[in-house]
């Protein structure tokens, strides 16, 4: 083939062109039979441009999820040949690809028992292996949810073409809500053996699916484009999530938190200015009022209406000073309990000028365990409590 072949907007063209035909007649036959000579061309991280471009061009996540299984099969040779950056033993990456083996694994269990109970589906011992082995399939949502809450805001941060992650992520939850539909079945009878069986083959084929574009497409870009050093960060953060079955070696290295340089405080999981810490705490719809270990009054919060009268007279005074002589000894027992440990936090609620006032009382603790205080939280919450049923739909 020419040159002009082996550049990346060529491919993209190419590409583009298939997925295309794909979404608008459901095969690509005729492309495969007239470019038998490119599909060998690419690589990769073509794919994610190419779902990166086809998001921004307007293609519903359900058109590129059904796009991308087709586009996937008819690439996965080369794309499974092609050999990309592998992650080190016992880094972050590794770890992840230990939790898929892990993964595909239980698969391949489910796999040998579901074979014995498709024949005998009056087999309460495979019935019952199968309920074990799909809610151990369904801890591994836990790494779903690392990848979503920190892989995925690391590649958006380093990559132009992140919207492919839109499609994985919508992936995922096609999984977790085939495998509690797969239980439910398995647990309540089976009403519909057909569709259950669909079931269960999505999850077999997304899932593996899903783990040939990690390790295939995924994780040598992220080798490529994102550092070691921001790697180690995500593997500290994803111990605090926890991964379903294998866990990233921790470090002990924790970001700096409380350091205010230049009006900036670290908080540990983000930065933010103190003008843009008193927007927060006074936007929150509850009162909060804070005493430290010293038992005095230290901060209170400015919302928009507020439950309880503070003024800035209050900042350094004495706690037991704040409340009645009939009601004192309640602060002090609750404080009390909050030293000693024995109590982390206490609940009250009210009616008061036709209102349900609910009031928290939460100990403030640091990383060693020690009272740094208490926490005074509360809010109005007649429309909290008369809460029914669900609201998905946004219907200003």
């Amino acid at each position: 083939m020419s040159e002009l072949s082996k550049t990346k907007e060529f491919r993209l063209q190419k590409l583009l062109e298939v997925s295309r035909l794909t979404i608008k007649t459901g095969n690509a036959r005729s492309f495969i039979i007239d470019n038998k000579e490119f599909i060998n061309t690419v690589v990769p991280s073509d794919f994610i441009t190419l779902f990166d471009e086809l998001i921004k061009q307007g293609y519903t996540i359900d058109e590129l999820k059904k796009c991308s299984n087709k586009i996937i099969n008819i690439f996965h040779i080369p794309i499974g040949n092609y050999t990309g950056l592998r992650p080190k033993p016992n880094s972050y990456l590794a770890v992840l690809e230990a939790n898929n083996t892990k993964m595909e694994s239980i698969l391949n269990d489910i796999g040998t028992v579901f074979k014995i109970f498709n024949k005998q589906p009056d087999n309460e011992p495979a019935k019952s292996s199968l309920i074990k082995l799909f809610e151990k399939l369904y801890t591994f949502s836990k790494y779903y949810t690392v990848k979503e809450n920190i892989l995925f805001p690391a590649i958006e941060h380093s990559w132009p073409d992140y919207r492919c992650l839109q499609i994985m992520w919508s992936f995922h939850d096609d999984i977790k809500r085939n495998i509690k539909n797969i239980l439910n079945g398995l647990k309540s009878g089976i009403s519909n053996t057909k569709e259950f069986n669909r079931y269960i083959g999505d999850v077999f084929f997304n899932m593996l699916t899903i783990k040939f574009r990690e390790e295939k497409i995924l994780f040598p870009q992220i080798l490529a484009t994102i550092t070691e050093q921001q790697l180690n960060k995500m593997a500290q953060e994803s111990i605090e999530l926890g991964l379903p079955f294998v866990q990233p070696k921790n470090n002990g290295n924790k970001n700096d938190e409380g350091n205010l340089l230049d009006g900036i405080a670290n908080m540990g999981t983000g930065q933010l200015t103190v003008e843009q810490i008193k927007l927060i705490f006074n936007h929150l719809p509850v009162d909060i009022t804070y005493v430290d270990e010293n038992d005095t009054v230290q901060y209170f919060s400015t919302p928009k209406k507020r439950i309880f009268p503070r003024t800035a007279a209050i900042i350094g005074r004495q706690v037991s000073n704040c409340h009645p002589p009939e009601s004192v000894h309640i602060v002090e027992q609750i404080v009390k309990s909050f030293k000693n440990g024995t109590k982390d936090h206490a609940d009250f609620w009210i009616k008061m000028r036709g209102e349900f006032i609910l009031i928290r009382y939460f100990a403030v603790r640091d990383k060693n365990n020690s009272y740094k205080g208490v926490i005074e939280v509360s809010q109005e919450v007649s429309g909290i409590k008369a809460l029914e049923g669900e609201k998905r739909l946004l219907d200003w």
